[in-house]
């Protein structure tokens, strides 16, 4: 077998193995029992509720269990499962379908003095516990402070779970948890730790059985919709404005180009009055510095824009937030078969420009974006294992990761890069470049490109700005993101506000007769992260109860890769927007 062939045959396993282990696309049940079936109740997390990502495995506080010399069955539910921080573990209560259980013993917790101070310390903290059933979550608290006349807090331990299910023939369909019967955390006492199920018949159909998990008063809120239309008219205003003041003002020039008839004084009086864009035609299409670092981001950034615009369509379809890690997954599988396109683009503006390196190019594409969030995800992983937290992740699946990053999106990025020099990668500049660079005048300090780039990312943030509370609320604050096609519109509006806004930008920046736009363009459409890891400092302090280095590590290092793909994007989508623009105004004037 040839080594291309080899490679491609391992690269297909891997996604076929992707596909069939993730929830998103099937699963290992039908979700059908018979009378008197064993069901399952994992057991899952623990940590404090205000911190989210601070999650340990459900027996690092000392429960005890049915059998404490059994190994108890595990669950793998696939690699976003994983990567979520998830650990399902057998709870060994003995549940069937459709069988009532009166108060029965688990097991007997036995406390000395170590076991009583970690209740009591976990109590303190507020720490809660998940749990799961046919694939649908109970939650629960550990315990409760009760205070007495002396005010001093006493430590009380819910030792009984009552479980409720409802069920539709043979399906589940809704599973309830309520804590009864707290007792005093003393050493030396035993206490029994009981459960009991009870089982009833609904008509709500399997179908429908995950909208009892989805907020509804909260996510299509007057607030939310008022949103959507204000972004809307943002669109208007700016498609508007570019159409209307830029293109008139550009007409007026292709007319004055375009005279051939008039008199010398006429033409010398015309050339006087010259300034501005057409003025540095010769230098506009110039190479830009650390071209093999633009053509990566650019490139990057068009396949991360291309891969969100997959993974909400896929979200709406699927109704992926159903599954346990099945928008990390998707995510990941959708990356590594979108790497193409990164290859593509970047391969072509590389070689448009007359880079030489293309291997360089196309090594820092496909590496770029994976490498930076690995560098981030290395710290808070470090960080996760000496906190000996579930979000650790594990050493296999790093490798995992890795392989589907080496045998998937790096040979996709090869062949992208290979395609876009032969197809598109030939220069096509509408006016040559001169040899000898122009001098670029000294302009007052709102026409500097850091300025330009600063403000160029205000009215995209303005755009999504609800949206990130929405988002950042159902990620931070355990309430289940569903409203996709709110997500869909709002990302169609962003890249058109952010294409306007560079594209003004940009001439702005060439009527100040400055030619490097090229990063500028770049730059003032990725600024939008900027302002969004600004509102994320703002939303910690303002709208969370987070504390402690865990959880402060985790808010802002997931933050931080969050904004450096939305600035990613941002600035590639900018980028593009404005080299089209640029070409299409210097493709009408006299360029000799």
């Amino acid at each position: 077998m040839r080594p291309s062939v080899r490679s491609s045959a391992v690269a297909a396993l891997f996604v076929t193995v992707l596909l069939f282990a993730s929830p998103v696309f099937g699963s290992d049940y039908d979700h059908k029992y018979q009378s008197d079936e064993k069901v399952t109740l994992w057991v899952n997390k623990v940590g404090p509720y205000n911190n989210p990502q601070e999650t340990y495995n459900f027996y690092s506080l000392p429960f005890c269990r049915k059998d404490d010399h059994a190994q108890a069955a595990h669950k793998w539910g696939g690699l976003g499962e994983v990567l979520g921080g998830n650990e399902l573990i057998d709870s060994q209560m003995d549940v069937k379908f459709q069988k009532n259980v009166d108060k029965t013993t688990v097991c007997e917790l036995e406390l000395d003095d170590s076991k009583a101070m970690q209740f009591k310390q976990a109590i303190e903290n507020n720490y809660w516990f998940e749990l799961f059933m046919d694939d649908l979550p109970l939650w629960g608290f550990v315990g409760e402070l009760h205070s007495d006349k002396n005010s001093d807090s006493k430590h009380m331990l819910f030792t009984h779970m009552n479980i409720t299910i409802q069920y539709n023939k043979d399906q589940i369909i809704h599973v309830n948890l309520t804590q009864e019967n707290p007792k005093p955390l003393e050493a030396g006492k035993t206490l029994d730790m009981t459960y009991s199920v009870k089982w009833t018949e609904t008509n709500v159909t399997f179908a429908r059985r995950f909208d009892v998990y989805l907020d509804y008063h909260f996510f299509e809120h007057q607030i939310h919709w008022f949103s959507i239309f204000n972004s809307f008219m943002m669109v208007i205003f700016l498609t508007g404005l570019v159409s209307m003041i830029l293109m008139r003002t550009l007409r007026n020039d292709y007319a004055k180009y375009a005279r051939e008839d008039d008199d010398l004084e006429t033409l010398e009086r015309d050339v006087n009055e010259e300034s501005g864009w057409k003025l540095v035609h010769g230098d506009v299409f110039r190479p830009p510095r650390n071209l093999v670092l633009l053509s990566a981001v650019v490139g990057t950034g068009a396949q991360l824009a291309l891969l969100i615009l997959l993974v909400i369509v896929f979200a709406i379809i699927g109704m992926l937030y159903v599954g346990r890690g099945s928008i990390v997954t998707t995510f990941i599988v959708c990356y590594a078969l979108t790497s193409f396109v990164s290859g593509y683009v970047s391969g072509g503006m590389y070689s448009r420009n007359g880079g030489k390196t293309w291997i360089k190019s196309m090594i820092l594409t496909a590496s770029l974006f994976p490498f930076l969030c690995f560098g981030i995800g290395f710290i808070l992983n470090t960080i996760a294992i000496f906190y000996g937290s579930l979000a650790a992740i594990p050493f296999g699946t790093m490798v995992v990761v890795f392989v589907i990053w080496a045998f998937i999106s790096f040979p996709l990025a090869l062949l992208g890069t290979v395609v876009g020099r032969n197809w598109s990668g030939a220069p096509n500049n509408p006016c040559r470049v001169k040899t000898i660079p122009r001098p670029i005048p000294v302009k007052k300090w709102y026409l500097t490109p850091s300025v330009v780039s600063l403000m160029g990312g205000l009215l995209p943030f303005g755009s999504i700005f609800i949206e990130m509370y929405f988002v950042f609320t159902s990620f931070w604050n355990y309430k289940v993101y569903y409203v996709y096609g709110f997500m869909l519109l709002v990302f169609l509006i962003l890249i058109i506000v952010t294409v306007c806004v560079t594209i003004v930008g940009t001439y702005f920046l060439l009527n100040a007769e400055n030619y490097y736009w090229q990063w500028t363009s770049f730059f003032s459409a990725a600024s939008t992260a900027i302002y969004v890891y600004l509102y994320s400092v703002y939303y910690y302090y303002v709208k969370t109860k987070m504390s402690g280095f865990f959880q402060t590590s985790f808010y802002f290092g997931y933050t931080a890769m969050f904004c450096l793909g939305l600035g990613i994007l941002c600035g590639a989508v900018g980028h593009l927007g404005s080299n089209l623009f640029v070409r299409r105004i210097y493709r009408n004037i006299k360029c000799d």
